[in-house]
Parts: C-alpha cells; structure tokens; sequence
C-alpha cells in the first residue's frame, strides 16, 4: 500500500486568486547598515507565482499569519501559462514559481538557465486517464500502438512505458497534444483518441461524466507512476543562495501550513476542490524537494530527447536539498510540539527521498 504522509479525510479551500497575500513592504534587501537579528530573512516581501489553480499551502500560511512570523509576506504575480511562469522567472521579475511542474523547470535548466528546485508544491496532482465508457486498460500497456492525447513530455508516461523495455517510447506509442484538456476530453468523446489525460482542475466534470456513463476514468497518473514530482518550487540559483534566510523562513512557514492542512480539511466544502483534494489516493502535496523525483524526471527526458541534443548538466548541481534539511531541522525545533507526528513523518520522508 502506499505510504501516505496525508493524515486528513477533508477539504481546505484554495483561493484561485490571493490577492489578500499582497504584502506592503519591499522587496529590495536591507540596507547594508541596516541592523538585522542573526538568521532574519534578508528579504520582507517574496514574489510568488503559484499559477491559475492556487497553491494550498500558500493560502493556509497567509491565512494563519505562519508567513507574518517569519517576518515576510507574499506578493501574488500572475501568469496564463507555465511559460509565461518560467519567463518572469529567469528575468527576475519574480522570486519563486511554484506551480509551472517538473519537465517545464527541468527543460529550462538543461537549456542553460540557473535555476535550482528548492521545494515543492504537489508530489502528486490528482490527475485522472480517461477513455469511452467500457474501454479496455491494462495498465500503461494500453497504450501501446493507440492513439493518446497525453503530451509526451509528461514523462511519467514515457518512463512507464520504457519500464516496460521498449527503448523509445515516443515511437511506439502515437501522442496526440492539445493545448487544452477540454479538447482533449473531447477527443476522447468522439473516438479521435483512445485515452486521454486531464488536469486537477477538471475532476469535478470527468466525474460527473463518468458518473453518467459517458466516459471511463480507467487510471491516474499516480498509478501510473508514484510520486512523479507534479509541481516542484524553483528560484534563480543566485537568489536561493543570497536569500537562504528567507528562503529557509518560506519553508518553515509551509512546513506548518501543510501540518495545518493535513489535519484540518474539513475546513471547507467547495465541491469543485473536493473532488481532489478529497482523493487522498492521487493527491499529495508536500514542501519536500524530492530529489529522487527529479533526478528521475530528468534522466527520463533526457532519454527521450526533451533535454536537447548535447544536454551537459549535472542536475543534482540544480536541486539544494540543504537549505529544506536546515529549515525543517529548525521547524521541529519551534514547531515540533504543534504536530509531532507530523514532523517524524517529514523527516522519515526527507531522509528516504533526498538523501
């Protein structure tokens, strides 16, 4: 059975918008005569962006003032895509981007970019495969020879499909891409494609759907592959090493939102969320950096060629687990008391993915 760090049965509601998180300070650093307590964040204000689904943790610790006692706040900038994310972050137009997945920050890493994974957001996104009702699936194997309207580069598909020892995936399986997944659940609608994956956001509808016999969810992408490292949290490599106080303070606050969110679910109800946040099967979120995700991600799309042609970089040189082991080390020690469990669970969990 898989393990679970998940402890809750409920719903916490995500905020699509998070305007309140806006902080009126600065984001330019202190001063340099500025006196500062030893370990203050050098920065009061970061720039986030966290997408157009929110970010769960990030709601809960600007509702529950974990950010204000850590001596920062959080300023929301928005974004349409993952690109978009990923540009305002390599321009500096942002400090951290939580929500733009794995193969977007990885692809931008091996394209020469600085940028390090420092933390993370969903280990698993709740993502379900679809087909017409009745459809036969056997696993990934299903795939095989069909039409799917998966983007290849959602490498949890093609590492299951090379577990299965055919070499080049993107040969033997026929990808179809849509640029929306309501294009791609159509498809599956009209027979254009086998199966087809579809994002959080569109739980609710696939099971209304599925509910009234018009399609099948055969799988989730989390059955497909455990822990495929849905959203990592990236930043400039040079800013995670001039800010490791803040940083740190970032961490420490999402550590306790997600203790926070693990026990208290049932703080909401909205339909649209629960459908998956309530699936504790396929949804998991987590502060951890999960090295071994991303190491194996990357390996995956270096093999399929999403890396480019002469990819030179060493990943781990990209992913600083320390700055995490530190900042959990130190949320034990101030918020231990708060979640025991909770803490043994995250340190059990840092100590098997990351070492």
């Amino acid at each position: 059975m898989k393990k679970r760090i998940l402890a809750g049965m409920l719903i916490f509601v995500m905020a699509f918008s998070l305007a309140a998180c806006s902080g009126g300070g600065s984001t330019e650093k202190k001063d340099e005569g500025e006196k500062t307590e030893e370990g203050a964040p050098e920065q009061d204000v970061v720039k986030w962006n966290y997408g157009t689904s929110g970010n769960v943790l990030v709601t809960i610790a600007n509702e529950k003032g974990y950010f204000e006692d850590e001596g920062i706040s959080i300023e929301p900038v928005e974004a349409n895509a993952n690109a978009d994310a990923m540009t305002l972050l390599s321009t500096g137009k942002v400090d951290v981007v939580s929500n733009a997945g794995t193969s977007n920050p990885l692809q931008q890493i091996a394209s020469g970019i600085d940028i390090s994974v420092f933390g993370g957001h969903m280990i698993e996104g709740c993502m379900p495969v679809v087909a017409k009702k009745g459809a036969e699936w056997n696993g990934i194997e299903s795939f095989v020879g069909k039409k799917v309207a998966v983007n290849p580069s959602y490498f949890a598909f093609t590492g299951a499909v090379m577990d299965l020892g055919y070499e080049n995936p993107l040969e033997v399986v026929e990808w179809e891409v849509y640029s929306d997944y309501n294009d791609a659940l159509a498809a599956v609608v009209r027979g254009d494609v086998a199966y087809a994956l579809m994002g959080t956001g569109q739980n609710l509808a696939v099971q209304e759907m599925a509910a009234n016999g018009e399609i099948d969810i055969v799988s989730y992408q989390s059955e497909v592959m455990e822990n495929y490292s849905c959203c990592r949290m990236v930043a400039q490599t040079k800013w995670i090493n001039e800010n490791p106080n803040t940083v740190k303070a970032v961490l420490r606050a999402l550590l306790r939102a997600q203790s926070y969110y693990e026990a208290n679910k049932e703080e909401a109800t909205e339909e649209y969320v629960a459908a998956y946040m309530m699936d504790d099967e396929h949804y998991f979120v987590s502060v951890d950096p999960l090295k071994d995700g991303v190491v194996r991600a990357w390996d995956i799309l270096d093999k399929t060629g999403y890396l480019g042609e002469d990819n030179q970089v060493k990943i781990e040189d990209h992913i600083n687990t320390a700055l995490y082991e530190e900042a959990l080390a130190e949320a034990v020690e101030k918020y231990g008391e708060e979640a025991p469990e909770f803490y043994e669970e995250m340190e059990a969990f840092f100590a098997e993915h990351d070492k």
